[in-house]
């Protein structure tokens, strides 16, 4: 039997296997380390130009704008988009594409241009532009100088690169120095791995508009925005943007220490004689329905009577006159359209105010069509300075908020709210005329809950609401069909008439705790007629509501609907909370 051995292999071989693998991977490690060293000690050189997709890229607090700037004779034009939304919500610049006009609205200001045009006014004066507004490829831009004037945007313009920055007025802007003798480096991510896109020579300024993973991020004297590492820059001062001169704001007419006391005075074919109207206790303001909307092109009709503004300044009473678009739909839509034909509205308003001696401009605009929203605001936001450069009052009737299109859904009262003085919350046609079923023209939660709305999911301020009251109510009849249905019918009743009807049929009113007001019904002619009585009573309710909401006053539709001693009741209550 042979016998088998097992070769043993060399200690020396085996001691020289693992040295080669310690060595390795001490090798390895080491590169590591090398590594892991330069990814994290050694900053990346390369310098990168930034590519934005615009020739003259806009930045605004260190984001790069949708849209780019234009350089015309060393003038800087910006898109009208980008303007708006950095000015808010607001939209101050306005463009009509069917004309070319644009118009930008402050408080105080009314500024109208044209696209390729050098011609502008300001307020109805001439305006110097030595850059026209322009339009191309499909964007409209306008020259810096207005809206530098009238907003107090700044532009800045680094020639080298050609990036426009955009600083606000009002706005604070925290200014750093680079503090690296060889410069700070500003990258495009929060890593010295990340390449640059500028080297700011040390001393140089930069603008810090925050702080980005433990970054700063900046923007440089070049207009690229990046990150900045905090030891290389040295914080200097707060640079604060100048805000425009402001003209000294209009305020609004209020007798001093008193609520407003408005009436409307509805005028239809007859003048109303003023000798025959009588002492209207506490009323302060007359608002006569004198101006209404006659076609699309914006022509005025008005029925303005000299004698009756002679007794009412004698009464001590302002007058506010109302311009309504007569409740007709398409000559409103194009009225409201065109610039022209709104600043030819604006103009004869002006000039009815200045002949007649008014005080104020009231605007009522009913059954209007909801895409009409926009331009409607746009009208009042054009209207209200140039009217209170004359010295008058903007007030604006709305309806209470609700699903209508055409009574409601159309009123932005927001906006309206910010533009004008004061806003007429007519808090009555709960039930309407043609009403399928009968009820209260305004129940007392009703009332309330529409001025609360207003100022809660609107935002108007208390001070500019005014709470408009029927002196009216609905006689409403109650008729059986053959079908066993009830057919409703209703005509208006003003104060006096219903206090004879009450009279002449020996009815007691009883007070209804659903509606907040004392009601009758009886029967006539097989009809059931019901009323929900507007009195001393309802009318008390309705001003304890102002007082509760601290608004400006009270309003009352319409006078001829009144009794007498309703204005005593008024007078008495609004004085007497």
């Amino acid at each position: 039997m042979e016998t088998m051995y097992t070769r043993m292999p060399p200690r020396r071989r085996r001691r020289r296997t693992g040295r080669y693998f310690a060595f390795f991977f001490m090798v390895g490690m080491l590169l590591a380390v090398c590594w892991f060293g330069y990814l994290k000690f050694i900053p990346n050189g390369q310098l990168i130009f930034p590519q934005y997709g615009f020739q003259h890229p806009i930045m605004v607090q260190g984001e790069t704008a949708s849209e780019g700037a234009l350089l015309e004779n060393e003038e800087i034009l910006l898109p009208i988009d980008v303007l708006n939304t950095v000015l808010g919500p607001d939209k101050p610049i306005y463009y009509e594409e069917a004309t070319g006009s644009i118009v930008m609205t402050t408080a105080s200001k009314v500024l109208h241009l044209r696209t390729e045009s050098l011609t502008a006014t300001i307020n109805q004066k001439p305006y110097k532009l030595t850059v026209a507004a322009e339009k191309k490829d499909g964007i409209v831009y306008v020259p810096i100088t207005p809206v530098q004037e009238l907003y107090g945007v700044k532009a800045e313009y680094a020639e080298h690169t050609g990036v426009v920055t955009l600083l606000l007025a009002g706005q604070s802007v925290q200014l750093a120095e680079a503090g690296k003798t060889k410069g700070s480096a500003i990258r495009t991510g929060p890593s010295i791995r990340k390449p640059m896109v500028e080297k700011v020579p040390q001393g140089e300024t930069v603008r810090i508009w925050g702080e980005k993973q433990g970054w700063l991020y900046v923007q440089g004297p070049d207009g690229h925005p990046g990150y900045m590492a905090k030891p290389d820059a040295v914080l200097t001062r707060i640079e604060q943007v100048a805000a425009p001169q402001k003209d000294k704001p209009f305020v609004a007419w209020k007798t001093a220490g008193k609520p407003i006391n408005l009436t409307w005075e509805a005028v239809y074919d007859v003048k109303p004689d003023p000798n025959k109207i009588g002492k209207l206790e506490g009323v302060n303001v007359v608002s006569p329905t004198w101006f209404e909307l006659q076609d699309g092109k914006g022509t005025i009709k008005g029925k303005a009577d000299p004698a009756y503004v002679r007794w009412a300044h004698s009464q001590g009473m302002q007058v506010w006159a109302l311009f309504s678009n007569g409740f007709e739909p398409a000559r409103t839509t194009a009225a409201l359209a065109n610039a022209d034909t709104r600043f030819s509205m604006i103009q004869q308003l002006i000039a009815f105010a200045q002949l007649y001696d008014l005080q104020g401009i009231n605007i009522d605009f009913e059954n209007v069509a909801t895409a009409d929203k926009a331009n409607l605001v746009q009208f009042v936001k054009e209207l209200t300075p140039l009217l209170h450069e004359q010295g008058l009052v903007v007030s604006i009737d709305v309806t209470p908020k609700s699903t209508s299109e055409m009574w409601s859904l159309f009123l932005d009262r927001k906006a309206l709210g910010k533009a004008v003085d004061y806003m007429m919350v007519m808090a009555y046609d709960e039930h309407w005329a043609s009403s399928p079923t009968s009820g209260s023209v305004a129940s007392l939660s009703w009332t309330e809950q529409s001025l609360a709305r207003i100022i809660q999911e609107d935002e108007v301020p208390p001070d500019k609401l005014i709470l408009s009251m029927p002196l009216y109510t609905r006689i409403w009849t109650e008729v059986k069909d053959a079908k066993g249905g009830i057919k409703v019918s209703s005509k208006p009743a003003g104060m006096d008439k219903v206090k004879n009807i009450i009279a002449d049929k020996k009815l007691k009113p009883v007070f209804n705790e659903e509606t907040g007001q004392n009601y009758v019904e009886y029967t006539e002619n097989g009809s059931l007629n019901r009323i929900w009585i507007e009195d001393d009573t309802s009318i008390k309710a309705r001003i304890a509501i102002a007082h509760k909401y601290g608004i400006a006053g009270v309003a009352t539709w319409q006078r001829n609907f009144q009794t007498q001693s309703i204005w005593n009741t008024i007078n008495q209550a609004l004085h007497n909370p």
